[in-house]
């Protein structure tokens, strides 16, 4: 099995894993990462959203193989003691039900608003599209994505 190099939330890590191996498998088996979640596998969710190099990619359709050489944040690495305004404004509204897709949608956002600091709410609404809330917190998600745009100006 080949040995791959990766940097994840700023720590290097080496694994021996096949080439195939998804990175969301990495982070949680190998890594013990568990933040990212296991939705789909087939990268219609969200919930194993991730960021590689700032951008936000979902974990479970990722190849190990095309991470090498670039930098992986996970949940755990956005913020040690969750101070990020995503993560703040997460709290504020209380957008979490049952929580389970909450780390994906954060770190969607996240990237989200690096790349587009001062959103409308159709931005917001069509850059979180895509990663699925089934408890439907999709109005208190919006909200904080607002919040979280106004925290870090």
């Amino acid at each position: 099995m080949p040995t791959y190099q990766l940097t994840v939330n700023g720590k290097s890590h080496s694994v021996d894993v096949s080439e195939d191996t998804p990175l969301l498998w990495v982070l949680r088996d190998h890594l013990d990462l568990v933040g990212t979640k296991y939705g789909c596998g087939i990268a219609q969710c969200g919930t194993c959203t991730v960021h590689v190099d700032g951008t936000a990619v979902l974990s479970c359709a990722l190849k190990i193989d095309q991470v090498g050489g670039k930098s992986v944040t996970t949940i755990e690495g956005l913020s040690e003691d969750g101070s990020h305004p995503v993560q703040q404004a997460w709290k504020e509204v209380d957008v979490p039900q049952c929580g389970y897709c909450q780390a994906g949608q954060i770190m969607k956002a996240s990237a989200f608003l690096e790349k587009n600091p001062d959103p409308s709410e159709e931005d917001i609404k069509r850059a979180m599209n895509g990663n699925l809330c089934r408890c439907a917190t999709y109005n208190r998600i919006y909200k904080a994505v607002e919040i979280a745009a106004e925290k870090m100006k």
